[in-house]
């Protein structure tokens, strides 16, 4: 089969979240981030109950070529999960390969989500925490997604940093500048599989 170039496999990201959390933007600044760096991308949210603190699951799809496949994910390569507590209501990890990755938001140390997950490859990051330090959202409320961009970033290697904080610039309406030092911060603090 020389001289036919191989085709990239299109990587498939999940994200779970509450209304209200931001994880329908935090599919938007991946893929602009995505985009930014030549691939084609799309976004989009799956509301169930639309309601603030109702589950909700956004999508993001990355590839070297253009994307035809409109539907739902069912087999993610990568699943973000903007609040631990997300993992007793919903189960996180349906469909995800067996070689993808879960990025959790969550101050508890990394084997015990592997374990609640039942999943080893497994990064955390106390997205929470930096959201708070850099006065985005309430006590209540923090914002988180644009920490878990960040932290995304490191951890799956798919893009870049720079390219994070240049979509959040673009597309976070409040507060860009400190939603792009949480997304670097983020990228800093988390903990990767294997205690990288």
């Amino acid at each position: 089969m020389t001289g036919i170039p191989r085709r990239s496999e299109m990587i498939e990201i999940r994200f779970h979240g509450r209304g209200g959390q931001g994880a329908v933007v935090a599919s938007r600044i991946i893929a602009e981030a995505a985009f930014r760096e030549g691939k084609d991308v799309q976004a989009f949210p799956y509301f169930g109950v639309e309601r603030r603190g109702a589950p909700v699951t956004a999508f993001t799809k990355i590839d070297d070529r253009h994307i035809r496949n409109k539907s739902m994910i069912y087999e993610p390569d990568h699943v973000i999960v903007l609040e631990a507590s997300l993992i007793q209501a919903v189960d996180v990890t349906q469909g995800l390969k067996k070689d993808g990755m879960v990025l959790v938001n969550t101050e508890s140390d990394p084997d015990e989500i592997r374990r609640q997950l039942d999943f080893d490859n497994v990064a955390v990051v106390n997205a929470t925490k930096i959201a708070l330090d850099n006065q985005l959202g309430s006590k209540v409320q923090p914002i988180v997604n644009t920490g878990i961009t960040g932290a995304f970033a490191r951890a799956s290697g798919l893009i870049s940093i720079e390219s994070v904080e240049a979509a959040i610039m673009n597309i976070v309406p409040r507060y860009p500048e400190k939603n792009a030092k949480a997304a670097r911060d983020a990228y800093e603090a988390v903990m990767l599989p294997g205690g990288g």
